[in-house]
């Protein structure tokens, strides 16, 4: 059988891929999988309407399986990471599809150290999921609702740094109407920025739509209009972050990686001098950090692959340009909003503004087109597309890269070009775009 899952959970359009019987599976598959020493299993979701339905659904397929859930209802991903330790938990879930439109809903486990499953265990989820567990009346697990889950997880994100004053600072916050949307504001005010609100209901029609990471557009306006010093924005579930400064200028994934992970080593703080991010980061990156004695190791796309990685050499810090970043020193996963807290931080401590510090990270230009897929159609590499690339790469040297990949989260291919010279790269990334979407037609 076909793994259900993708780079990043099981995804789909909700009530058609997705649907409440499949949930149900899920539920039951993981509940025995995951689920052997406490038997307790916690459950988030982001704002989707979709999301109580397959709530019910994903822990009636736990209890059935004779194990205990706990809902934390509305709450950013990198929480549940947070309280399945908190909690000793077995496992977690998360009901999201990230940075997905609304009509898209997912389902990401957690195992009892926080991590995201290895793929061995999607695997042996997806082998079993339509097997006949055993069930009995008196082996039914409950279901309650974990009281105060995101305060103690608002309390966990605020004491990973010393207090610091932001008094006179304003900083827009674009929630995406996700799961930040009343979390974020809370945790920064905590440090007395003056904090502006945008996209913060928990509105699941608008999720994702034209704001929050997808869609800086509104966030730079608001930038302008209120003169902020900052914005903010993260993505549905809250694990990814993107920044915007006081001039309209974005600091990514890369820069925030380079700003902490500089700043780290001037203060003796990096035990091991290593960060890992994926083949998506900019060239201009390594560069940087190896001027640092820095080295920049790099993995598939997927911030569970960033973090396997991290755990195998070490690593206090990685992530992905997209805006995934990870510090193992506090978390297991990808945490917007402890990003952006400690970028905050750093700036403060060292009182430069975040803007100066991006701009110690080089960047080299790079183009990123995504090519649609019809629904139903699916992209094979194919010797003719394989050869074209060839060719390309031929054409552009030892000056750049070229990554050609299928999307793990949507029905997309995503090509990037990277090099020295941005209108040979532009002109590179057009030619293999055509080309891949004249052979799919």
């Amino acid at each position: 059988m076909k793994n259900l899952f993708g780079t990043d959970g099981v995804r789909g359009v909700a009530n058609e891929e997705l649907t409440a019987e499949l949930a149900l599976k899920l539920g039951c598959a993981a509940g025995n999988l995951l689920c052997r020493r406490t038997r307790k299993v916690i459950i988030g979701r982001d704002t989707r309407l979709s999301g109580p339905m397959l709530t019910a659904s994903l822990a009636a397929g736990f209890t059935s399986v004779g194990i205990d859930v706990k809902l934390a209802e509305i709450i950013p991903t990198p929480a549940i990471s947070f309280l399945i330790q908190d909690e000793r938990a077995d496992c977690g879930a998360i009901i999201s599809a990230s940075h997905n439109p609304p009509q898209d809903n997912g389902i990401k486990f957690f195992d009892n150290q926080g991590h995201k499953i290895t793929v061995a265990a999607e695997e042996e989820i997806t082998r079993c999921i339509d097997s006949h567990f055993h069930r009995s009346a008196k082996g039914i697990g409950g279901i309650i609702t974990l009281e105060a889950a995101s305060s103690r997880y608002a309390a966990f994100l605020m004491g990973t740094i010393q207090r610091i004053d932001l008094a006179g600072m304003k900083i827009i916050v674009d929630c995406a109407h996700g799961a930040t949307g009343k979390i974020a504001p809370h945790v920064l005010q905590h440090f007395n920025a003056k904090i502006i609100e945008l996209n913060t209901s928990l509105t699941g029609e608008r999720i994702n739509v034209e704001c929050g990471v997808n869609s800086l557009a509104s966030l730079r306006k608001a930038v302008f209009d209120h003169r902020a010093d900052l914005g903010i924005a993260f993505d549905g579930d809250g694990d990814r972050v993107m920044l915007v400064s006081a001039a309209g200028n974005v600091i990514d994934g890369d820069q925030m990686m380079g700003i902490i992970t500089l700043y780290m080593k001037r203060n003796n703080s990096l035990t091991i001098p290593v960060v890992v991010a994926t083949i998506m980061s900019n060239l201009g990156l390594e560069r940087t950090l190896r001027k640092a004695g820095i080295t920049l190791v790099r993995t598939a796309v997927g911030d569970r692959n960033v973090s396997q990685e991290m755990i195998a050499r070490h690593a206090q810090v990685g992530g992905e340009r997209s805006g995934h970043i990870i510090f193992h020193d506090h978390s297991a996963t990808g945490d917007g909003i402890l990003t952006a807290i400690q970028l905050l931080k750093i700036a403060h401590t060292t009182g430069t503004a975040l803007s100066d510090l991006a701009a110690e990270i080089e960047t080299m230009p790079q183009k990123s087109l995504e090519i649609p897929l019809k629904k139903g159609s699916s992209y094979r590499e194919s010797p003719a597309i394989e050869k074209f690339i060839a060719q390309e790469r031929e054409k552009l040297g030892s000056a750049g890269r070229i990554v050609v990949r299928p999307s793990g989260t949507q029905p997309l291919i995503r090509v990037m070009v990277e090099g020295e010279n941005e209108s040979q790269i532009n002109t590179i990334a057009n030619r293999i775009g055509d080309y891949i979407t004249a052979h799919l037609s």
